[in-house]
């Protein structure tokens, strides 16, 4: 049953060929059985008129015989009773039939003299019922049911019945019972023919619909697999154009999107590798004469103490500018590394616990008591990349006190024998859904205007992440508007060794409402 309900979802052609064949089971029976019943119902309705008729003049000659028993001395009474009761009569009827007279029950007297049947019938399988019709309104009266014989079998026969009068007036009942044999075989032949023309119309039905819905849903299964493929970046499969119908005109419009698909992407990849070269050549070229300015700044800085304070001023504004452009350089060099895969990891066995104490200190984020720290009481010790996953702590730090509005912000460290995890929380400004699509885009900032205040540059969780991945950890995120944001950073202790659980998850209150966002290695 789960195949099925599996084949069902996941194919038309099934589908269609599953309510085709219901659907011709269906009609054909419905058809089939109204056909059967009204060429059954005619067979046995002109049996039944011929079996009236003939008994209607069987009737008529046995009295007429018993009645001529008074008047000619050469009829026997008891050789015509048993010249009514033989089977069959050729000089009267064709027709097969059995015999069957019974003494109408009376008052005084027994009434059985004559009781007799042809043919080894059972005397009282006559129904009750038609006797009793039959004495009631003395005519003739027809019902059609079984007949019992002697043996124990039973037939499907029709019981014709009349009142008759043996003399002097003995009232007795005559029975024709007319076997309905051939015309059960012949229903039965028939109710055969029927069935066997119901499944092959039903299979040359689903035949039929087989081919002609294949003609039809076979283009549109190539288009799925050639649009899968496609999606998998095999960007050269096409679909094949056969005639001039509209599957034909449906391929060339699909191969058209395809060639034009192909040459967007392309023109998005060569724009990429520009993109990359001009950041990664822009940031190696600038770094010599960097160094040169940042030489003389410090030259120009050593002299402030004979300079005027305007031009003082200028020194100590010009240092803080090299400094926040080094600081940018810095960061799109590691971007360009990136992006040309050319990060490698140097690990160590370093305690997280203390990575995380000297990102806050070198921040300077805890002297003023507002960051809450929840630490194990043990080492947490894993082999990492120090330098990058200090980095990753200190960009989640500072993002935390730079929206945290001045409330506190929670610090937690939870490790189990696989992986370690940091949790940063504000209770700030937060984000919204829309907000959160572009979090970890590079030079995206929710609020430009704070983040030059701090002198941010919009890549520090893009590298974050970048670092995470590197480690073949994650990061993940939640945030509502007025109610804070929560990253949450989840790496191996051990490298090759994938995470397997979250020490810390990411959603704090488990709500519906807020906003969840989950990067790992296949995010872009």
């Amino acid at each position: 049953m789960k195949w099925l309900g599996v084949k069902w979802r996941s194919s038309i052609l099934f589908r269609v060929i599953s309510t085709t064949f219901l659907l011709s089971i269906i009609l054909i029976s419905l058809v089939g059985s109204i056909l059967f019943i009204q060429i059954s119902s005619g067979i046995y309705r002109e049996k039944t008129n011929e079996s009236l008729s003939e008994a209607q003049s069987l009737y008529e000659y046995a009295q007429g015989q018993l009645d001529a028993t008074l008047y000619l001395p050469t009829l026997k009474l008891p050789t015509v009773v048993a010249k009514i009761l033989q089977s069959n009569d050729p000089t009267i009827a064709t027709t097969p039939r059995e015999v069957v007279l019974i003494g109408s029950p009376l008052v005084k007297k027994s009434n059985a003299m004559f009781n007799g049947a042809s043919g080894n019938v059972d005397i009282a399988s006559i129904p009750n019922s038609l006797r009793v019709t039959v004495r009631k309104f003395g005519a003739a009266r027809w019902i059609r049911g079984e007949i019992g014989f002697q043996d124990g079998t039973r037939r499907s026969a029709i019981i014709v019945g009349n009142a008759i009068e043996i003399p002097p007036q003995s009232p007795y009942e005559l029975y024709y019972v007319f076997l309905l044999t051939e015309q059960q075989t012949i229903v039965d032949f028939i109710g055969q023919l029927l069935l066997l023309a119901g499944f092959l119309l039903i299979f040359m039905i689903g035949g039929i619909s087989w081919y002609v819905i294949r003609q039809a849903i076979n283009p549109v299964r190539d288009a799925a697999e050639i649009a899968e493929q496609l999606t998998a970046g095999d960007l050269n499969r096409r679909m094949l154009v056969s005639g001039e119908d509209e599957m034909a005109r449906l391929a060339i419009s699909f191969n058209e999107m395809a060639l034009s698909m192909q040459q967007q992407i392309s023109r998005l990849e060569n724009l990429s590798r520009l993109q990359q070269r001009f950041v990664s050549d822009v940031s190696h070229e600038l770094r010599t004469p960097l160094t040169t300015i940042r030489m003389a700044s410090d030259v120009i800085a050593e002299s402030r103490g004979r300079m005027d304070p305007a031009a003082a001023r200028s020194a100590e504004l010009l240092q803080s500018q090299i400094a926040r452009f080094e600081s940018l350089l810095t960061d799109l060099l590691e971007v360009s590394r990136f992006d040309a895969s050319a990060s490698i990891l140097e690990l160590k066995d370093v305690d997280i616990k203390s990575l995380v104490i000297q990102s806050i200190d070198q921040l300077h984020v805890g002297q003023n008591g507002q960051v809450r720290t929840f630490f194990p009481e043990n080492d947490v010790i894993a082999s990492v990349d120090p330098r990058r996953i200090e980095r990753i702590l200190r960009n989640l730090i500072s993002n935390a006190f730079d929206h945290s509005e001045g409330k506190a912000i929670d610090i937690t460290i939870v490790d189990t024998a696989i992986e370690v995890a940091v949790g940063v929380r504000d209770y700030g400004i937060g984000f919204t859904e829309r907000e959160s699509e572009r979090l970890f885009d590079r030079f995206w900032r929710a609020d430009p205007s704070r983040s030059r205040l701090r002198g941010g540059t919009g890549l520090g969780l893009s590298i974050a992440l970048d670092d995470a991945k590197l480690h073949q950890g994650s990061l993940k995120t939640w945030g509502a508007p007025g109610k804070g944001a929560h990253f949450v950073l989840t790496i191996p202790k051990e490298p090759g060794i994938p995470i397997q659980g979250e020490p810390i998850a990411a959603n704090p209150n488990d709500k519906s409402s807020t906003s969840f966002l989950s990067f790992d290695e296949d995010d872009i």
